[in-house]
């Protein structure tokens, strides 16, 4: 059933810019059906809207409603469009269509992704010797991709001889790849298709034996290692491995120096590493069986492993070595001593060096850690983001590393750790735009418990603090994960119009280190949300923003955090924009049976357990909205999304609808042929962020001159 069309017209012929105000289009009405959510504790709830959930995508009275509130948003966003289409126009007008990345050398080949002017997908190829040979043409995403709503290229891997291609593809958006094998050499596709599987994929050292993961078909977690041998028909492929414990996620990879063909799991606060020699990976070993509590990851190069540990205390983390045949915690012996202050995000082994990549005082940093000493590369601004690039090959003086703040586009360099000669290998191109005209600046709010609570901004040189300006105020705060200073591309877009973009560095990511993560989720994670609140008045106290021209922006688990601040705080944002949110958290981690939910029991805590239940109950947007003035609100999702389920956001707005008592639109777009990413391709994406900046925009009272002014 399709309501869209008819819906549309009818919306639209009543809403016009110049009558807009007189004669708003109406929100549709979900259904309400009567239905209880029980705990095994006994607890009970009411969820009137629990019937929007479909787990096949098929149910014609949810798809009617999901396809109502589409044809509302396109009715409330039709005199935006000018608008829109201008963003969309900026957007896209910065990004240099024909662009490539930097190749880098991997067993006598150079690999390199590039675009093609008007073209949506990378063409991945390479170049045998140098980069003056031929190209090799390995994957043109563009002719897979043709005449599919969504596609995307998961992994791919070549083989140890260079002549075999494995790539998994997703053509729906729910993250269940399919692999495919092809002869690079001959350009023949081979008939075995392998589907269900995660995008993670290993050749062993003779090139027929492929290894994989294979996904539960219900909750998508990643239970199996399975090998595949090219030939043979993909019913017999063997088990490896098989992973009981449902709180644990799973990969697997190859060493740095390709000796070994390694199986790791990992759950929120443990790690197990199992490994087999790749000339021969018949029999997987356990390098050290897992603990609770304790961490780790690992890598070989030479004659040891070297080990990435929270192990014995060391909450930021340490490095360890053990011999190549190390079974055993044992066995570790103190290399790169774990400090308070200092947390230790990972490595990358080289011949000669090691590189470490760590994070201090909320920055990124990386250090060299030589024979004759150690030494840091040298950073150029006051907020910045730092990481490894592509260093495929040990055997090498030279270190490769991006840089980028939220001024600087994304940049690749490599520094002789030996002379110290630094080079700009590329720097992003981006059409139009000089990084003189704007400035980044890093400042410290305080939380209401008297945590220092680092914010990253960036706003156009000449921006003055006299509490006039509109502001974006973008959040993640949970598992661990750093937002760290990016440049934005499309934020350019707002800067331009005299806004400021603000990250606010919460705790529940790992920003500051494994504390600031430890104080932001479980019973600690109202945290998350009170932070971003202190720093919304912090940068209004402080004259970077007007009170009433503040926005939020949150994806996934930080659309849990937009849920959670519209509930505790609804008039210290103008408008809220929340993608993917994460707003029903009781019901859904209550059902094991949702992809993620047990991998997710030492993030949020199990509701089974009434402590858990009664904490999370009083914080989950879904279940704490009430009467009261919401502010406006742009909602996205995917109806294919596999880790935010879409029912979660359509179950949010139909409630909310219900208790709102202010007259600002809340606006919920569903992305009918995607997931939890949104759309494929590099520019259909940004048509989804320009309709929403639109919306941010006409809000703030920044809406372009003749786009209908802001209410």
């Amino acid at each position: 059933m399709r309501l869209s069309s008819l819906l549309l017209s009818t919306l639209l012929m009543s809403t016009t810019a110049s009558s807009l105000a007189a004669t708003a289009p109406t929100p549709p009405q979900a259904a309400k059906k009567p239905h209880t959510v029980t705990a095994p504790h006994g607890a009970q709830r009411s969820d009137e809207y629990y019937w929007l959930r479909d787990d096949s995508r098929k149910n014609p009275q949810m798809l009617a409603y999901l396809e109502a509130e589409n044809a509302y948003a396109d009715a409330v966003m039709a005199r935006l469009k000018p608008v829109e289409s201008k963003l969309y126009e900026e957007i896209v007008g910065r990004i240099k269509q024909d662009d490539s990345s930097v190749p880098y050398r991997e067993r006598g080949w150079w690999y390199y992704t590039r675009y093609q002017t008007g073209q949506d997908y990378p063409i991945h190829a390479r170049r045998e010797g140098s980069m003056d040979a031929p190209e090799q043409v390995m994957l043109d995403v563009n002719q897979l991709a043709a005449g599919k709503d969504y596609y995307n290229v998961g992994d791919w891997a070549v083989s140890q001889d260079n002549r075999l291609l494995a790539y998994a593809e997703d053509a729906v958006g729910r993250r269940q790849y399919t692999i495919r094998i092809k002869n690079l050499e001959t350009g023949e596709l081979y008939p075995e298709q392998i589907p269900g599987v995660s995008p993670n994929l290993v050749w062993a050292d003779d090139n027929r034996t492929l290894f994989y993961v294979e996904n539960d078909p219900e909750t998508l977690l990643t239970k199996r290692v399975k090998k595949h041998v090219l030939g043979t028909p993909v019913s017999q492929d063997e088990l490896v491995y098989e992973e009981a414990d449902e709180s644990f996620y799973m990969g697997i990879s190859r060493t740095r120096d390709d000796k070994f063909v390694c199986i790791g799991v990992s759950s929120t606060v443990s790690d197990e590493l199992r490994c087999a020699p790749a000339a021969d990976p018949r029999e997987f070993v356990v390098l050290a069986p897992r603990e609770r509590d304790v961490e780790y990851d690992a890598d070989h190069l030479g004659d040891r492993w070297v080990i990435r540990t929270n192990a014995d205390g060391a909450k930021n983390f340490k490095l360890v070595t053990a011999p190549t045949g190390s079974t055993s915690r044992k066995d570790w012996r103190d290399w790169v001593a774990h400090r308070e202050d200092v947390f230790i995000d990972g490595f990358e082994l080289f011949d000669g060096f090691t590189a470490v990549a760590e994070r201090s005082d909320g920055l990124e940093r990386l250090r060299l850690v030589k024979p004759g000493g150690e030494e840091y590369v040298k950073a150029d601004e006051p907020a910045y983001s730092m990481g490894l690039a592509v260093n495929a090959e040990p055997d090498t003086d030279w270190l490769r590393y991006t840089y980028t703040s939220l001024t600087t586009p994304p940049t690749t360099y490599e520094v002789n750790v030996k002379t110290g000669e630094r080079k700009l290998l590329k720097q992003q191109p981006v059409i139009g735009y000089d990084p003189g005209r704007y400035e980044t600046e890093r400042v410290w709010a305080t939380a209401r418990d008297g945590v220092k609570v680092p914010v990253s901004l960036v706003y156009k040189k000449g921006f003055k603090r006299d509490g006039t300006a509109a502001l974006l105020q973008y959040g993640y705060g949970s598992y661990g994960a750093t937002m760290d200073p990016n440049f934005n591309l499309p934020v350019v877009s707002l800067l331009d119009r005299g806004m400021v973009y603000a990250i606010a560095h919460i705790r529940g990511g790992q920003e500051m280190g494994r504390q600031w993560y430890e104080d932001g989720k479980l019973f600690k994670k109202k945290n998350t949300f009170t932070d971003f609140i202190d720093v919304t008045d912090h940068l209004v106290a402080q004259g970077y923003a007007a009170r009433d021209r503040v926005a939020a922006y949150g994806g996934s688990a930080g659309g849990l955090l937009m849920g959670a601040i519209a509930n505790m705080a609804p008039d210290k944002y103008r408008v809220i924009l929340s993608q993917v949110p994460f707003v029903d958290v009781v019901t859904t981690m209550l059902d094991p049976s949702i992809p993620l939910t047990t991998n997710e029991y030492d993030e949020w805590g199990n509701p089974e357990k009434k402590a858990f239940y009664d904490y999370m109950l009083s914080y989950s947007p879904y279940d704490n909205l009430r009467r009261q003035a919401y502010p406006a609100m742009f909602v996205g999702t995917g109806l294919w999304d596999s880790q935010v389920q879409y029912w979660e956001p359509a179950k949010y707005v139909a409630r909310l609808r219900d208790v709102n008592t202010s007259d600002e639109p809340v606006v919920f777009r569903t992305n009918m042929d995607a997931g939890h990413g949104g759309k494929s391709g590099r520019f259909r994406r940004y048509r989804e962020l320009a309709e929403m900046y639109a919306f941010l925009l006409d809000r703030l009272g920044v809406a372009e001159s003749g786009a209908g002014s802001a209410k």
